[in-house]
């Protein structure tokens, strides 16, 4: 079971636009207004903090240290803060934080900087199949190949990892930001019209079978070989 984030700042307009943004990512999300508030509500289903610096009270960076000094408590912590001096830095990560991003932020960039710690944190996954079998089709992972009733169809890389990842979690919804966060990690900034465009290609080259790639409106897309 996945594990909750829990956001501490504040800052209501902060903490409702983390919040709204990581839930339509897919996260369960908690909440604190200080410091104080969070270690009170700070239990083992929560598996990531989003940890503001200068708070009214304890700021961010006592928090984290009495969690690992105090506490021995190890929770991923990523520090949001507008000090962003080299000596802020330095105090942050010697405090014990995993990650610091500074004020003003891209919600994308959170999403792909929590994706990244909570990844690290995660044990590694038994290693794929060479061959995924998805109803009609057959995805050569090793080779990079796709097959639809046997015949080949040829799909770009990028379209081929768009569609691989769908097609190795099936049943699973991803929003454009998770599958930006995934397969664009590199690139400095991609519309999620991007995705759109990239999705709309593989169903057109999945012809018959265009059915098991689909949009929860709201949600994502998902991938349910079903005929």
């Amino acid at each position: 079971m996945e594990r909750k984030i829990l956001i501490v700042d504040d800052e209501a307009d902060i903490r409702e636009i983390l919040q709204f943004n990581l839930e339509n990512a897919g996260y369960t999300v908690d909440c604190a207004a200080s410091a104080e508030e969070a270690l009170e509500i700070l239990g083992p289903e929560h598996g990531l903090i989003l940890l503001d610096v200068m708070m009214g009270g304890m700021s961010g960076f006592a928090m984290a240290k009495m969690l690992r000094t105090e506490l021995d408590n190890q929770i991923p912590i990523i520090f949001l803060t507008a000090k962003t001096t080299e000596n802020d830095l330095l105090t942050g990560f010697s405090a014990g934080g995993d990650d610091y991003i500074p004020k003003p932020f891209s919600i994308h960039e959170v999403i792909a900087r929590v994706r990244a710690v909570l990844r690290r944190m995660t044990p590694v996954e038994p290693k794929l199949p060479a061959m995924l079998e998805c109803g009609r089709l057959k995805i050569d992972m090793e080779n990079k190949m796709v097959y639809m009733d046997g015949e080949k169809v040829v799909f770009s890389k990028k379209e081929f990892e768009v569609l691989s990842l769908l097609a190795s979690n099936q049943g699973k919804i991803y929003s454009r930001e998770d599958l930006i966060a995934e397969l664009w990690k590199d690139a400095p900034y991609v519309l999620d019209r991007t995705v759109d465009v990239h999705i709309a290609r593989i169903r057109s080259k999945l012809g018959a079978c265009k059915g098991y790639l689909t949009n929860r409106s709201g949600f994502g897309y998902i991938f349910n070989p079903v005929d």
